[in-house]
């Protein structure tokens, strides 16, 4: 039987002075059997800042949260032996090993304890200070330390020691409606964790370690193993460094607060984190924001698990898909499997990410941004989703397996190195229920089948291998600058280039392979000239095709890495009235990026044809075979009819 746990104590508002007084109250205290109570906590104002311009999160620390020093001689001590605990100084009382702390100042606790439990409640408007001087501390039927009350609460690790929390199965609440504390660690008031030791959660009941208000992570080695959830901070959740490992039945790390829009968000500012999740990874209610540090996760079994097992088809994850809408509750369970998900904004500004994922590696509700970091994605599902906008500025981002790879409603690159490899689209603009799946498929992210779906290419280089579309827009296309490289479909029924309207390209170079079924090329609204070529047969991966000027000028040595039977290149190296030769086959010399030769020397395959561009797109070869996959559709953006030769000439 654990200790008794105090309901909603009866304390009266005037300053506790004396020891008998406290001892009066503790006995009050501990009458009752579960506490039932919980303050509505505000976010201090000075403590977030939410720029009004970018939307930009940020939080402070004060001396209390970096300070992990002490002054041992104005400390009280509390210390665990034999079963039972003792304490030195004031401010708190012990009954049935029961610790109670009813002032503001910094306690010391050490030792081992079987079945016990420490509880704050404080009237002051100070902090309490928990310093962990290697504590083993189990209770059994509730939170082994539990906040019930205080301005704030900071526990210090102490440098070189080692503490260890754990909790029962099964918690004793009076009121089960409440269900709280359902926390190794619960705190209902703000909650900091520092210094340079270590703490290992044993959550056997459900989560790890909780704050209703704000949860700062400041520094130490915190290591939390949870039935449920790892770590909560219902209003935020920031790290601004440390090592946190986490283990968990749902979700990793997760902000709660669903009621103010500049609450409910995780900060990342530095550190290390490893998490296995049964579900998500990282989720908020509103903003996910990474500034630095090192982040690893897998989610919901990793993409071996995939929700999609079958390619462009997809098998039901067990228990049916999941809705992509965060969990309103502290300890309600979404089914979602994603690594990291956010309700609103998802913001990447460095670091470097490793996501294995059943579901997407990265998901937002509504807007994703990458402004830097390295991020490395092996996805079940899409490997970056987001419902309205997604922009990458820099940074490298690779996603090495996805269903979908890069998915939204508008997608706008203006830098960073992005290498997508997907079974189905590799870039898909959607706007209404994915084609490969004619009924939906199991995972898939919806969209308003009225949205206005685009997208930008204004610098970077884009790498794509795609077992379905390409890149695939169902709206306009613009080209001003960057590097694009696809590998798309072998099958007639997708093409390395898909869109729905124009596809226009003013700068930048671009060179799509694929199947020839459904193939497109840039139109001729582009300032920049293009060779929609069709050759005579579906060519190996890793044929070269060759295109140079009449005196031998290079303008394109590229082996796509699949089979491939059409290739359009579009390249400010392309002039009207300039005759170029078209080779297949061959060999370089020269130095291979993404398929694409620099250098070297090339020795002649097949020349296949000379062509003179006379047109913003001239058409070399005829393919009269069917597409396959969309059959009959005739929609812009799908190819043409099967057997209509897409026009081709020789």
């Amino acid at each position: 039987m654990g200790p008794k746990t105090p309901n909603t104590p009866n304390i009266p508002k005037k300053k506790i002075i004396s020891i008998g007084m406290i001892a009066i109250l503790c006995v009050s205290l501990l009458t009752l059997t579960a506490c039932s109570s919980q303050k509505t906590a505000e976010s201090d104002s000075a403590g977030t800042a939410l720029d009004s311009t970018e939307n930009r999160i940020s939080v402070d620390y004060n001396d209390e949260d970096t300070n992990a020093e002490w002054d041992d001689t104005k400390a009280s001590h509390i210390t665990f032996s034999g079963g039972s605990a003792k304490t030195e100084g004031s401010g708190v009382s012990v009954v049935d090993n029961v610790i109670t702390i009813l002032s503001a100042g910094t306690y010391v606790v050490s030792g081992t304890i079987a079945d016990a439990q420490m509880i704050v409640y404080t009237e002051d408007s100070k902090t309490v200070r928990l310093i962990l001087n290697g504590v083993d501390m189990t209770c059994s039927t509730s939170a082994p330390i539990y906040v019930l009350k205080s301005e704030k609460t900071v526990i210090t690790l102490a440098d070189g020691t080692k503490n260890t929390l754990k909790d029962g199965s099964a918690y004793t609440y009076s009121d089960p409606k409440a269900e709280e504390p359902n926390a190794v660690i619960f705190s209902k008031s703000d909650l900091t964790i520092n210094g340079s030791g270590s703490l290992n959660v044993k959550a056997n009941f459900k989560n790890g370690i909780t704050s209703k208000d704000e949860l700062r992570i400041v520094s130490g080695n915190i290591s939390v193993d949870a039935v449920k959830n790892g770590i909560i901070g219902r209003d935020f959740l920031a790290v601004k460094d440390g090592s946190i490992t986490v283990n968990a039945g749902d979700d990793g790390l997760k902000s709660s607060n669903d009621a103010d829009a500049a609450k409910g968000f995780i900060l990342i500012e530095a550190g290390t984190i490893h998490m296995t999740a049964g579900e998500d990874g990282m989720q908020a209610e509103t903003s996910i924001w990474c500034t630095d540090g090192t982040i690893d996760i897998t989610s919901g079994g990793g993409s071996a698990n995939s929700i999609n097992t079958n390619t462009n088809s997809g098998m039901m994850r067990p228990g049916g898909a999941a809705p992509d809408t965060a969990s309103k509750d502290d300890s309600t369970s979404t089914g979602s499997m994603k690594g990291i998900k956010a309700g609103s904004v998802v913001t990447i500004e460095g670091g470097t990410i490793s996501i294995d994922s059943a579901d997407d590696g990265i998901h937002s509700n509504g807007s994703l941004t990458v402004s830097g970091g390295k991020i490395n994605i092996t996805a079940g599902d899409d490997g970056m989703h987001s419902d309205t906008t997604l922009n990458i500025n820099a940074g490298e981002v690779t996603i090495a397996k996805s269903y979908e790879g890069i998915e939204s409603a508008v997608i706008n690159i203006h830098g960073g190195d992005v290498n997508v490899k997907s079974s189905d689209d590799g870039i898909n603009g959607a706007g209404g229920t994915d084609s490969s799946s004619v009924n939906g498929r199991p995972g898939q992210n919806d969209f308003a089948s009225s949205c206005d779906c685009s997208m930008s290419i204004n610098g970077g280089t884009i790498v794509v291998d795609s077992g379905g579309d390409g890149i695939d827009i169902n709206g306009a296309v613009t080209m001003t600058d960057g590097k694009v490289i696809v590998n798309g479909p072998t099958d007639n029924g997708n093409g390395a280039l898909d869109y729905t309207g124009s596809f226009t390209v003013t700068g930048g170079f671009l060179v799509a392979a694929g199947s020839a079924g459904m193939a497109e090329a840039p139109d001729t609204n582009s300032s920049l000239y293009a060779l929609n070529i069709n050759l005579p047969s579906d060519q190996q991966a890793g044929t070269i095709v060759r295109i140079e000027t009449a005196d031998g000028k290079e303008v394109l040595t590229f082996a796509p890495t699949k089979m491939f039977r059409n290739l359009v290149v579009c390249s400010s190296e392309l002039t009207k009235g300039t005759t170029y030769k078209i080779y297949y086959g061959g060999s370089s010399t020269g130095t291979s990026a993404n398929g694409l030769y620099s250098g070297g020397t090339y020795t002649a395959g097949t020349c296949y044809e000379e062509v003179a561009i006379s047109e913003k797109v001239t058409r070399v070869g005829s393919y009269s075979g069917g597409m396959g996959g969309r059959a009959g559709s005739t929609q812009p953006g799908s190819g043409g009819a099967p057997g209509d030769g897409r026009g081709f000439k020789r």
